[in-house]
């Protein structure tokens, strides 16, 4: 993930209020500001959420600029977002339940089958046949969300040129 405070000149993030928890910082070039994107007593679903902001801003031609902050001893640290290792596995009692693998990869599959959806509706079909939602199942199923993003862009660019 890409940093900018790495990189002399840059905005430096401020430590975020409050007690030492995970939480994702982004800057906001146009009024030089920070604000807290995501934040959890969990490190796996901040970085989830800030990979998914990040993703979004570059989609949209955004620079990213993001800084992680976390407890350390008991103190709030900035960590890199990009390279810091994972911490070591916390206790079970410890894991958000919708961290698991399963729910993530249904709730993955479920965003990717709304994204390919609204672009379908964009481009103005509106009633799939048996064998459309089919096509649509096996895209989600096989293409990556990224991939399905730019399907989904085409789709609508087309349904705004043919209206």
């Amino acid at each position: 993930m890409e940093t900018r405070q790495a990189r002399q000149g840059s905005p430096r993030s401020p430590q975020p209020p409050g007690d030492p928890r995970w939480v994702a910082m982004f800057h906001d070039p146009s009024s030089d500001s920070w604000r807290p994107a995501a934040e959890s007593p969990d490190r796996a679903p901040v970085l989830y959420a800030m990979g998914e902001m990040a993703q979004a801003k570059r989609a949209r031609g955004d620079t990213v600029t993001v800084a992680l902050w976390g407890p350390k001893g008991g103190a709030w640290h900035l960590f890199d977002p990009a390279g810091a290792p994972a911490p070591a596995a916390a206790p079970t009692a410890e894991r958000p339940v919708a961290a698991s693998p399963t729910k993530l990869a249904e709730r993955l599959g479920d965003r990717r089958h709304q994204v390919l959806m609204a672009g379908l509706s964009k481009a103005g079909l509106y009633d799939l046949t048996p064998d459309d939602a089919t096509a649509v199942r096996d895209l989600v199923d096989r293409v990556d969300e990224t991939t399905l993003r730019r399907v989904a862009h085409w789709l609508a660019v087309a349904g705004r040129s043919a209206g």
